[in-house]
């Protein structure tokens, strides 16, 4: 039987989920997990998007599961972009991106200024300079062409975003490592990350998991949605089908407002008894919150929201959500809390809101 539900109750149903009304994350780790990673090219925006959401966040507790516990690891996965994962986490996504391979497609290598000839020698390359070493991006280029004997590669691996390093993220390959010096360094996961599995799982297997996941966090969803989230659209469509369609038995179907969808079966009494949220929260920039829907989610981003969410150059600002939609943007001003609000909030709500927050900044 499909049930019926409005999207102010999946919005509030996400909300809870996601830790966010109310924070009750039980530690950093959790809530990484619990979200399907954080996104991380701005450390303080996962820093503080970890720590909205925490029962009682502690300084440096980030930094410790990065590179002290292990039990985090930092490298590019979901859209190609810099995630926090749970190590265990890490091989779903390396079984699935790994599998689609990009790469191989002469239009990525045109775009990267690199040969498919580049491309094979990079890949083979890069392990052998990483392994059981930790090194700075300067070091592993001197590296690869130590390995390779072609001092052309320099300009490649050292141009764009790290765009020649995402491939060897996707496949398991690479990993940040401890900083040194205030630089980035990188580390084979074989070597950085407790219990690597010898073997790889099947990028079915990863993409099982991978569904469940976030169906847990950002549900109700489709095969649109998830890949929207994970690839920006460009996985192939079939794959993602088969997914869900393997996971039919764990699955129930949901009507959001005349949309169907399917959410976890064990989550649909949940959602059908969860009421619409009242609440006021403000969440960081590049938050899963936002970045986990699609952007024409008007329930979620209406319109007029859009210019000031989405910011040139991929920025997503920080946001004031008030009964589960964007309903303005914030940004910190000398350890203060300045609003640019789109809808009237309820004014005591959103100040106990900002001097919660503002005792989270750094």
């Amino acid at each position: 039987m499909t049930i019926s539900v409005t999207w102010p109750q999946v919005l509030a149903w996400r909300l809870k989920r996601q830790f966010i009304d109310p924070a009750t994350g039980p530690d950093a780790v959790s809530v990484v997990r619990r979200l399907t990673g954080v996104q991380a090219q701005v450390a303080s925006s996962a820093e503080l998007a970890v720590a909205v959401r925490h029962a009682g966040p502690r300084p440096g507790e980030i930094d410790a599961a990065l590179w002290q516990e292990r039990t985090l690891v930092k490298t590019w996965t979901a859209r190609g972009t810099l995630h926090l994962v749970p190590v265990d986490e890490l091989p779903s996504y390396t079984a699935v991106l790994g599998a689609f391979r990009n790469w191989d497609k002469g239009s990525w290598q045109r775009g990267h200024g690199v040969t498919a000839a580049e491309v094979a020698a990079i890949l083979d390359a890069v392990p052998k300079a990483l392994d059981g070493r930790t090194l700075t991006r300067e070091e592993l280029v001197e590296g690869v062409i130590e390995v390779t004997g072609d001092a052309h590669l320099k300009e490649a691996l050292t141009s764009g975003w790290g765009a020649l390093l995402k491939p060897l993220s996707f496949l398991g390959e690479l990993c940040y490592g401890p900083p040194r010096d205030g630089r980035v360094t990188f580390v084979s996961p074989r070597d950085w990350v407790p219990g690597w599995p010898a073997e790889p799982l099947s990028a079915e297997e990863g993409g099982l998991r991978l569904v469940r996941s976030f169906l847990g966090a950002h549900g109700p969803g489709t095969p649109e949605t998830f890949d929207t989230w994970l690839y920006r659209g460009a996985a192939r469509k079939a794959i993602l089908r088969g997914w869900f369609r393997d996971l039919a038995p764990e699955l129930a179907e949901v009507e959001v407002e005349g949309r169907p969808m399917v959410l976890l079966a064990e989550h649909l009494d949940d959602l059908a008894t969860t009421t619409p949220s009242t609440g006021v929260h403000l969440l960081p920039g590049f938050d899963q919150y936002i970045l986990a829907a699609p952007r024409d989610l008007e329930p979620l981003l209406p319109k007029e929201a859009r210019p000031k969410v989405s910011r040139a150059a991929g920025w997503i600002s920080p946001v004031v959500v008030h009964r589960g939609r964007v309903a303005g943007v914030w940004e910190a001003k000398n350890g203060e809390i300045a609003f640019d609000l789109l809808e009237d909030v309820p004014a005591d709500a959103l100040a106990a809101e900002a001097r919660r927050v503002a005792a989270l900044l750094p």
